[in-house]
């Protein structure tokens, strides 16, 4: 399926005419290394968006309190429809009433490869290790997929997972998540509501220096 197939869901869901959020027809530049993003999404409930690259899409991920970087700590993340590249330089606020209606922020970005196996391997298998290599997270990672969902639902749901490294955390996992600030335009996520400051610094459709 090309990455224009893949986005039918992503555009089925919302309405262009009142949203700022990119349809994904403009495309992103090549990279030869695969890109992620995590956005910080004020929607119903406070959660992060976990974007990784891969075959022209970004698989989607919606983790509920956020990464931890302590091991110990197991993180719901709930498999979500895939989003079109460009959507990883949107920063801004999706009106009220609007599929996901909140304020994102580019809470953090970078690079990242999967451990040991194909990202397609390791996603069809439930078992995806990876490394991430971005401007606040870094080292190794596993989302490993649930059986089950828990309330019954159709939701496919992850787990996201710190491996013990040298990036790991014996304590508070969540204490980095108290940045809020976006690494792309260094708003806060009152600022990005509020429509003030500068815009976000392009990523995905502009080639970044690194």
């Amino acid at each position: 399926m090309t990455a224009a197939g893949k986005l039918s869901t992503y555009q089925a869901k919302r309405d262009f005419s009142r949203t700022a959020e990119p349809r994904g027809d403009t495309g992103a530049d090549a990279e030869q290394r695969l890109r992620f993003v995590i956005q910080k999404h004020d929607a119903t409930r406070l959660h992060y968006d976990l974007r990784l690259e891969l075959n022209g899409v970004f698989k989607s991920w919606a983790v509920t309190r956020g990464p931890s970087l302590n091991p110990q700590d197991k993180r719901l993340a709930v498999e979500v429809e895939d989003h079109p590249l460009d959507y990883g330089d949107f920063e801004g606020t999706i009106p009220k009433g609007e599929y996901g209606g909140g304020t994102v922020m580019i809470w953090d970005r970078g690079y990242w490869w999967p451990e040991g196996m194909t990202a397609e391997e390791g996603l069809a298998s439930g078992d995806l290790k990876f490394t991430l290599d971005g401007e606040r997270l870094h080292g190794s990672w596993v989302l490993v997929r649930m059986k089950h969902d828990r309330t019954g639902g159709k939701r496919v749901n992850w787990l996201l997972i710190k491996h013990k490294d040298r990036f790991a955390v014996d304590g508070d996992g969540s204490a980095l998540l108290a940045e809020d600030r976006s690494v792309a335009s260094g708003r806060s996520m009152a600022e990005i509501a509020a429509g003030k400051g500068p815009a976000p610094k392009p990523f995905m459709v502009q080639k970044a220096a690194k």
